[in-house]
């Protein structure tokens, strides 16, 4: 098989085909951690905002700064 006008044989081309699988495997775990890292921000967020409406319900303010 030639590529960009190199002969290459079985052996380069299964380096090749095994390095282009390791990179579509790693876009796949930075796109999964991108969506994790995302989903826990919101998670929290979310928590945070059901606590602080806990709070209020109770008569108490969220806190704001180290003394409250």
């Amino acid at each position: 098989m030639t590529l960009f006008g190199y002969d290459l044989d079985g052996q380069q081309i299964a380096a090749l085909v095994s390095l282009l699988a390791v990179l579509a495997l790693w876009l796949v775990v930075l796109g999964r951690e991108r969506g994790y890292a995302r989903w826990f921000r919101q998670w929290e967020a979310d928590r945070k905002a059901r606590r602080d409406a806990e709070l209020a319900q109770h008569g108490q303010g969220p806190k704001r700064g180290p003394w409250g």
